[in-house]
């Protein structure tokens, strides 16, 4: 089964906990990093933006992705979230197994 990190970025650490404890209560997660604030610099409708955002370190399967997606989009603040997926390519067997197990629907 493949494993991904998924990233995203919450605008608070209360709304970063919310979320986290969401995903992982629905299965959608096996755990969730909750990191240290970050500056963001982007543009968005045309004009540049600077804020303070939490990264979020989201462990899943490519299997319950799409749920997480949407559980993601559902309770995020943004009109449009970062939500970005990434394979990963090795890691211990053992680690890796227990992801998909605590993401088991």
């Amino acid at each position: 089964m493949q494993t991904l990190i998924v990233f995203t970025n919450l605008p608070d650490a209360a709304g970063a906990q919310a979320l986290a404890r969401l995903l992982v209560e629905q299965r959608l997660a096996a755990c969730v990093n909750i990191l240290a604030p970050c500056h963001s610099v982007y543009r968005w409708q045309d004009k540049m933006e600077s804020a303070i955002e939490v990264p979020m370190l989201i462990k899943t399967t490519a299997e319950r992705y799409n749920a997480l997606e949407a559980a993601i989009r559902a309770h995020h603040p943004y009109e449009l979230p970062e939500i970005v997926a990434v394979p990963v390519e090795c890691g211990l067997p053992d680690y890796l197994a227990w992801v998909a197990a605590q993401t088991a629907p």
